[in-house]
Formats: structure tokens, sequence, C-alpha cells
């Protein structure tokens, strides 16, 4: 509970901690059925941490305040011209088979979230790429399926319904799914984290070669 001698909790949110935590298993939920389909789920990957999007800076300043008391900022950058907040929890979440140690807080920007809350989480795979094709490549050798969604080596289009090794069923569960690639960074960062989004509904999954910790380290060189 607050002291008499702590900052007040920012007022008029509209989306609080509280909010934050009934959420969370609708949300895992969603990601764990979202990594079944991408053929994610076994692959034996790290999360490294799980974002959120808010529409207010008081929403963002709460958030602050809350997740501040159940752990602590271990960055505050500024990624596409906005504040993003980095906190390390005191006890990591659990989604799955996944314990996430980072919560990614984004100030606003001027786009309005149809939802506020939990948005996606990001994983972080084997690979050395500097860009996204290189990234598409290492992770369609991790997993086969994706070949119906990610562009292959030789053509600048996903492959459609010839895919090797996939029947129309499996394809099938690939529709609606929306695909992003690109290279977010930091004013301080030094590391290229080339990043691969798979957005269906509400929720995305990010699959990039690095860790949050790891860009962190690389804003201090």
């Amino acid at each position: 509970m607050s002291s008499s001698n702590e900052a007040a909790t920012p007022q008029s949110t509209s989306i609080s901690y509280e909010q934050l935590t009934q959420s969370w298993p609708a949300f895992e939920a969603q990601i764990l059925a979202l990594l079944e389909t991408l053929d994610l789920a076994d692959k034996a990957l790290v999360c490294d941490h799980v974002a959120l999007r808010v529409n207010s800076i008081d929403s963002a300043d709460a958030l602050r305040y809350a997740f501040s008391r159940v752990g602590k900022i271990i960055s505050d950058n500024i990624i596409n011209g906005r504040t993003i907040l980095i906190i390390e929890l005191d006890t990591p979440l659990t989604l799955g088979q996944f314990s996430i140690a980072c919560v990614e807080l984004p100030y606003p920007s001027d786009k309005v979230y149809p939802q506020e809350g939990w948005e996606h989480i990001e994983l972080v795979i084997d690979s050395k790429a500097k860009d996204c094709d290189t990234l598409s490549q290492d992770l369609l050798a991790l997993c086969p399926k994706l070949s119906a969604l990610l562009p292959s080596e030789h053509t600048a289009e996903p492959v459609q319904s010839s895919s090797q090794g996939l029947n129309s069923q499996s394809l099938a569960s690939l529709a609606g799914i929306k695909i992003k690639m690109s290279s977010p960074k930091g004013d301080k960062e030094r590391l290229a984290n080339p990043t691969i989004a798979f957005k269906r509904d509400d929720v995305c999954i990010k699959v990039h070669p690095h860790g949050i910790k790891a860009v962190i380290a690389s804003e201090q060189t």
C-alpha cells in the first residue's frame, strides 16, 4: 500500500493495472492459440518481453507508477519519436511455457488503438540476421509451415497454396494473419534487431534475433 510520502497515483486513466491483471488469462489464451497456428509453440524459444498499448499519457503514467512498484525501469528510450519504457518485473509473468521477465510500456503516439491493454509478445530465435530478409529465411528453416506467409529465398511474395508440405487445412489456419517486417531502433541503440510480426485479431507475436536486454546493453556502447 502507498505510504503518505509516496507520490500519488496518476488519475483519469482508461486502462488500469488491475484490469491488465484480470485480462491476462484471455490474452494468454489468444497468444497460445496463435503460437500453435504458427508452429512456434514447441520450438523452445525465449520470450523476452510482453508489450502494452495505451492511448493516453494518463494511462501510461499510471501504469508506469504501478509497474514501478512491482519491478524496475531498465530502459527509458525514444523510438520512432515516442518514449518507450522497459520494466523488469520482480516476479516474471507466466504465459504457457514462457517466463516473461520484462514489460514494454510505450507512451502514446498519434495512432489510436481500438483496444488498450496487452498487445504482443516478442520471441528471440537463434539468428545472426541484420535484416528482415535474412531473418525470414532463418525463421523458415525453423518453421517451414510459415512458407505460406513469408517470402521464400527466390520469391518476393509469400508462397501460396502450392507450398510444399502444407495441406488445405494448414493453409486455412493461417488465414487472417497479417505480417509486418520492420527494423525499429532507439536513438541510442547500436544493435540491428530486425523484427517480423504476426498479427491476428487483437494480438501479435513478434520474432527477432536479439533479446531486449541485449538491445538495452547496446545503448551503453
